[in-house]
């Protein structure tokens, strides 16, 4: 849709539009018309597992096809929707209002929402009452410079009523036509989305997800896109029937990577007395292309402004990490995160970022690269698909990255790059970033392949707490904590986003009952790549409990996982942590001379198989002193299905032991 699409509209041929299909194989007929609500409808309702759905969607139907227009502009295609829904609670009631996207370059190269219907359905006294969209309930929103929201709201919504919504978006970004979703996280009874395709284009097809796409494929003839000139187009239909609710899981990248799903990129044109134009069949070509492109490859070459500014930069330094985070700091210190993720350059130069002081992933990375190669630092541009975008497919689509950073490699260690984030030491990733691989480019020998970008440093919390307990059963002591990794990466981000440690305390307080806190102290906070550090005085009330001569004690305290997050008996898709972790929590108790341990809960050493996770409990006591140790593994930051349930289990099993109690006993 972005900037390819708009260059690619110079090259179009001046050949028109007219659609005579002819299908080839038989389909079941159905008729979806708009206003058409059959009594039927309206006793529609979820049952088994979706029964508490607080909606239907009793069809969604979409069509994809082409236009030329006669302007002489080239071809545009047309995107029609038609989606009707079943109210059955006001859970369901936002449905109704209801959001189309548009995105635009500029004036010549936009997207227009063509026509737009919509009504609410209410059976009352046996007759069906239609509720017509108001003009006074249209509104636009000027999203940022590239999109604009059209937004729709229904009246005379209840429970029971019947919506739905028709309209239709033509779009010159023909690069990647808009694709199709079948499930939601509403029931769906029929999903249909029907594409037809001039034959002078040839477009990738990406289908993904957990659930069956049925596809039928028919081929049209005397698509007489121009008069006078014969051609053809294929129409290809793709259905999903009695989709379930998709329920949100934990520990998943995006629940998009695991619907039912199906997206189009341009890979070449076929015109009438033209050569075949292959504009991304491969990754040769993908990677020509960034090598060529303005907001890439010449703009990573662009060298004026790191000519002016590395002397300062370097000084004399030598040694190549040091240049490499020298430049590193430069880059973050000067150009802040828009927030926005992006493989191309908003500018055409990094000057011009540099002066803006402000850009995107790819304006600070890209610079970053420029001023590297000056340095004579050899680094390559990485392609990236951030977790919220899903997983790559893995063969050469260039719309499905939506991300870029750098690695580098020294001797035998690899290095990534990523300059968004002021906390990123040198050889880190936005955990944004971690989808497990990327796609790493040399411009220079027009190469390319993937590279894991899974971490290779640990990322640990420990919890170290030296405590007393008074006989008036309340707690005081110290609590340190040390981080490393991605966990330290995320305390910095807690950190720096409050305006002091006394917010920053009340923060940390807030979920921990009877904790107070004295002398908080942070140590190592822009040291990025040492330990980072945290030490309090604590006194901790009502988290011992007295019954007669019984004094129990859950050791934990505040730290313990008091959930099992894996609910489900089964589960398709994978557990993606994002990165292994461990999680040590260390308690020295000294107790009062007139207490005796009681009970002593057993402790336990789970591991899973092949060493992929594990999780150890032990209790000693020695004197007047109780020492707890509770230490949790994730080896891997990936969990197919099939692991899925000892995954489960021992996460069940941290649960139930963590929350033992230990029981003194008072001497009379």
């Amino acid at each position: 849709m972005q900037k390819i699409a708009l260059k690619f509209l110079t090259l179009v041929l001046c050949i028109g539009v007219s659609t005579i299909y002819a299908q080839t194989t038989p389909t079941v007929k159905r008729e979806f018309k708009f206003g058409k609500i059959s009594p039927a409808e309206f006793e529609t309702k979820a049952t088994g597992r979706d029964s508490s759905a607080s909606a239907i969607k009793l069809f969604d139907v979409g069509d994809c096809y082409f236009e030329y227009s006669p302007t002489g502009s080239g071809f545009n295609y047309v995107y029609e929707r038609h989606i009707r829904y079943k109210i059955l609670n006001k859970s369901g009631y936002d449905l109704a209002n209801y959001h189309v996207r548009l995105y635009r370059q500029s004036s010549q190269a936009k997207e227009d929402l063509n026509y737009m219907d919509a009504a609410t359905y209410n059976m009352v006294d046996g007759k069906m009452v239609v509720s017509k969209l108001n003009k006074d309930a249209k509104f636009t929103e000027e999203l940022d410079k590239n999109y604009l929201i059209k937004k729709f709201a229904l009246p005379n919504v209840k429970e029971g009523s019947i919506i739905e919504f028709k309209y239709k978006i033509k779009s010159d970004f023909i690069f990647t036509l808009r694709g199709w979703k079948f499930q939601s996280d509403i029931p769906t009874l029929w999903s249909e989305y029907n594409v037809k395709i001039p034959e002078y284009f040839n477009y990738k097809h990406n289908t993904s997800g957990y659930y069956k796409i049925s596809h039928t494929l028919h081929q049209s003839i005397n698509a007489n896109y121009v008069a006078g000139l014969p051609s053809s187009a294929t129409y290809d239909k793709y259905v999903v029937e009695n989709a379930p609710a998709l329920k949100d899981e934990p520990f998943v990248t995006t629940m998009d990577d695991y619907i039912p799903k199906i997206a189009f990129e341009l890979r070449g044109t076929n015109f009438p007395q033209d050569v075949y134009r292959d504009y991304n069949g491969s990754w040769d070509k993908i990677i020509t292309g960034l090598n060529e492109d303005e907001n890439f490859g010449f703009f990573i070459n662009k060298n004026s402004y790191a000519k002016s500014v590395l002397p300062g930069i370097l000084k004399t330094e030598k040694d190549t990490l040091a240049i490499i985070n020298s430049i590193f700091t430069y880059v973050k210190n000067n150009i802040k995160w828009n927030k926005e993720h992006s493989v191309y350059t908003s500018q055409l130069s990094p000057k011009s970022v540099f002066e803006k002081k402000t850009g995107s992933s790819a304006d600070i990375n890209l610079s970053l690269l420029s001023l590297l190669k000056e340095a004579k630092i050899t680094a390559y541009p990485v392609l990236i698909s951030t977790r919220d975008n899903g997983e790559h497919p893995g063969y050469p689509v260039i719309s499905s990255f939506n991300n870029v950073v750098l690695v580098t490699q020294i001797d035998s260690t690899v290095y990534f790059l990523d300059a968004i984030n002021k906390d990123l030491p040198v050889g880190m990733l936005s955990d944004e970033n971690l989808n497990h691989q990327g796609f790493y480019v040399n411009l220079k020998k027009l190469t390319g392949n993937w590279i894991s970008t899974e971490p290779t440093s640990l990322n640990e919390k420990v919890y170290a707490y030296s405590l007393n307990l008074d006989k008036e059963n309340k707690l005081s002591g110290q609590i340190n904590q040390y981080s490393k990794g991605y966990v330290a990466l995320s305390l910095r981000e807690k950190y720096r986003s409050t305006n002091n440690d006394s917010e920053f305390v009340k923060n940390f307080k807030k979920d921990k009952t009877g904790l107070e806190v004295k002398n908080y102290k942070i140590q190592n906070l822009d040291d990025l790549g040492g330990l980072l550090t945290e030490s309090m005085d604590v006194a901790i009330e009502d988290n011992v409990e007295e019954a007669g001569n019984l004094i129990y004690f859950t050791p934990l305290l505040f730290e313990r996982t008091k959930e099992n997050l894996f609910k489900h008996e089964e589960r398709k898709f994978p557990v993606d942590f994002a990165f292994p972790f461990k999680e040590t929590y260390r308690i020295t108790l000294n107790f009062p001379e007139e207490y005796e341990v009681d009970k002593l809960p057993k402790g336990g050493n789970y591991k899973l198989p092949d060493e992929k996770g594990s999780f150890l409990i032990t209790y000693l006591t020695e004197g007047k002193t109780l020492m707890v140790r509770s230490i949790i593994t994730v080896n891997k930051s990936l969990y197919t299905s099939d692991e899925y349930f000892d995954l489960k289990e021992l996460f069940k099993t941290i649960v139930e032991k963590q929350a033992e109690q230990i029981v003194f006993k008072r001497k009379s």
